[in-house]
């Protein structure tokens, strides 16, 4: 696809940035045609606000240092270098990461690429990508709220989340810590990839900002890379098969309101609240996992999330409950995925830029 101004597409950033004032105060929106990565770029400002360049940047997994995008048309809102609320949304990223610092690639249009930075303060950081997968999955797909007990699974719903009787069973599903994922009819062993989060946070001054990226895929892929990805066993998804008429811009406009609550919910109450709701979405759950935890290796059925967002593993050998946390655990459902596929990574984009690196995934990331 072309930059050409002939091809860029319609954001209606000002009516966004309408709604989202009253959630975020002082949030500006922007939108760059082309940039390096959203989260590097307001990564880099809030250093430069700071007045501290070496800030450090926590994130899970290791940090692939890039630089930052420039330019850009005049934000709505304020002024674009402060570290206030910023919504910035990136028509194509050049060197995007994701999770363990793996690079992605996203062409203009065929997916949704943005990150959202606020200052934010909760109790308890864990479970926050948990937290925003639900509240983007809850926008995009409605269907299937949790039931006050979990059982059984409806039919083609993901792990073993019940659902109230005569509503639908949720179409988009959640693979724990960071993966969102597309159910088919056939089930968790019909489901792919659909996109992914990146959160990561930086001190300015005294407060600690929090960069939350998102990639989600909308188009369908090329053929060519389609086969590419078929052949290596690994599947893919779009929002197409959702809403025929999705773009880029009417899947911003859906979630990005619900987004910057959950998070503002997430900094009152934590995960534990949303117990519920992701049991509803685990795409592991009532399924055999296999799972690193520190040297040794854990396999047996997953039973869930527990209150600080730790994924649940009962050891098949033992019967030890295991807690897995972010950065510990390679989580692998048995008979969907292929043994050699890495540890659970943000989306896969549907672009590909030419020369890419033999071995380099085509489109890892959520920032």
């Amino acid at each position: 696809m072309t930059d050409s101004p002939a091809h860029h597409l319609r954001w209606d950033a000002e009516s966004l940035w309408e709604q989202l004032e009253p959630v975020l105060p002082g949030i500006s929106v922007e939108v760059l045609a082309r940039c390096e990565s959203t989260n590097s770029v307001l990564i880099e400002r809030a250093r430069r606000a700071g007045g501290d360049p070496d800030a450090p940047v926590t994130q899970p997994g290791a940090l692939d240092a890039l630089g930052a995008g420039r330019g850009g048309p005049t934000p709505h809102g304020r002024r674009g270098g402060d570290v206030e609320p910023c919504l910035l949304v990136a028509e194509q990223q050049t060197r995007g990461r994701g999770r363990l610092g793996r690079s992605w690639l996203a062409a203009t249009g065929a997916s949704l690429t943005f990150s959202l930075a606020l200052p934010l303060v909760p109790r308890d950081w864990s479970g926050l990508s948990l937290a925003v997968g639900l509240a983007l999955v809850e926008a995009l797909d409605p269907a299937g709220a949790a039931a006050d007990v979990p059982g059984a699974a409806a039919p083609g719903a993901p792990g073993g989340a019940a659902h109230r009787s005569g509503e639908p069973a949720p179409r988009l599903a959640l693979k724990w810590p960071n993966d969102l994922w597309l159910v088919e009819a056939g089930g968790a062993a019909g489901a792919a990839k659909l996109g992914g989060i990146l959160i990561e946070t930086v001190s300015v001054g005294r407060r600690r900002l929090c960069v939350v990226g998102v990639g989600l895929n909308v188009l369908p892929l090329p053929p060519t890379l389609a086969d590419e990805l078929a052949a290596a066993g690994s599947g893919h998804a779009c929002l197409r098969a959702l809403d025929p008429e999705a773009s880029a811009p009417s899947v911003l406009a859906r979630v990005a309101v619900p987004l910057a609550r959950a998070l503002l919910a997430f900094e009152r109450t934590g995960f534990a609240p949303l117990v519920a709701g992701y049991a509803a979405r685990d795409l592991l759950r009532g399924h055999e996992v296999t799972a690193t935890l520190g040297a040794q290796p854990v396999a047996g059925p997953c039973e869930g999330v527990d209150a600080q967002g730790a994924l649940l593993v009962r050891d098949a050998a033992d019967g030890k409950l295991h807690r897995i946390v972010s950065g510990e655990a390679s989580v692998r459902r048995k008979a969907v995925e292929t043994p050699s596929e890495p540890e659970s990574e943000p989306g896969r984009e549907p672009g590909r830029e030419p020369g890419r690196e033999p071995g380099q995934e085509p489109n890892e990331g959520g920032g």
